[in-house]
């Protein structure tokens, strides 16, 4: 018992170490480019409101996010593939298995890549009916939107949705190994998305998500809100009808349309059970 409590610490650890030096350069590479080119001039990222609440969700959710991908992969192999004990396991994931595991690492990636962000859109689409959305409310209840607020997340939305799209990708037969690549990538790219700035990206806007471009989802759902569900690639909102980017026009209010919703981190992950 007391090994596998090290090495679940020893984990944590790990994982935690990883999202400091990340978290000091991003937020200092927003708050300079925020500086010249804000969305919505304003308070500094790190005196919004709530920042205690978002540094909880950047540190605790992707925490969560790895126990539960991991437990999920070693359930899938073992009833799926009938693969069982550390050693086997280790084996089995190592370098990814089949026909997609032939493929050069990077054509793993970017098929993991578009895949996934394809896979994303749809569930990300879910979370805006009104079965799921509860759940998702707490991404988008940040009224100063900035790119720390990418975490918000309640553990069902990143568990039926990020999370279980990872292990489908990888019990296919996916390399493991690719998440060295697009583990900093997401990370990079969601804070991105987020972060306060005023960049459209022009007509590349049609290629990568952007700042405005995603902003605009985070506004009222007669404005914006219902638009934009692509995490990476605009291609799919552009093929489903669902691209929004006015012309000479910024997003400039977030946050959803409930004034009783809770401010600390441990009310809002009780906050769908009680509605």
């Amino acid at each position: 018992m007391l090994v596998e409590l090290y090495s679940v610490l020893l984990v944590a650890g790990a994982t935690v170490l990883k999202i400091v030096p990340i978290s000091i350069a991003l937020g200092i590479v927003f708050a300079v480019l925020t500086h010249w080119s804000a969305c919505n001039p304003g308070r500094s990222w790190w005196h919004k409101r709530e920042i205690v609440t978002d540094v909880c969700y950047w540190f605790l959710i992707p925490l969560a996010a790895r126990f539960v991908r991991i437990g999920l992969m070693v359930m899938g192999a073992a009833y799926i593939y009938s693969i069982h004990g550390a050693d086997e396991l280790i084996k089995f994931y190592d370098n990814g298995f089949g026909p997609l595991a032939a493929m050069p690492l990077w054509a793993q990636a970017l098929t993991f890549l578009v895949v996934s962000d394809f896979l994303l859109y749809w569930f990300h689409r879910l979370y805006h009916g009104a079965a799921l959305w509860k759940y998702h409310a707490v991404h988008h209840s940040s009224e100063d939107l900035d790119w720390i607020s990418a975490a918000r997340f309640h553990p069902v939305n990143i568990l039926l949705g990020t999370v279980l799209v990872d292990v489908v990708l990888l019990l296919a037969g996916i390399s493991p190994n690719v998440m060295l690549w697009l583990g900093p990538f997401t990370t990079a790219t969601s804070a991105f998305v987020h972060a306060n700035l005023n960049w459209t990206l022009g007509p590349f806007k049609y290629v990568i998500a952007g700042p405005v471009f995603h902003r605009w989802h985070h506004t009222a759902a007669n404005r914006g809100g219902s638009s934009n569900f692509a995490g990476t690639f605009p291609i799919w909102d552009l093929l489903f009808g669902t691209f929004y980017m006015p012309e000479n026009e910024l997003p400039d209010a977030y946050g959803i349309d409930d004034q009783s919703f809770p401010e600390s981190f441990g009310a809002q992950m009780l906050y769908p059970f009680q509605q």
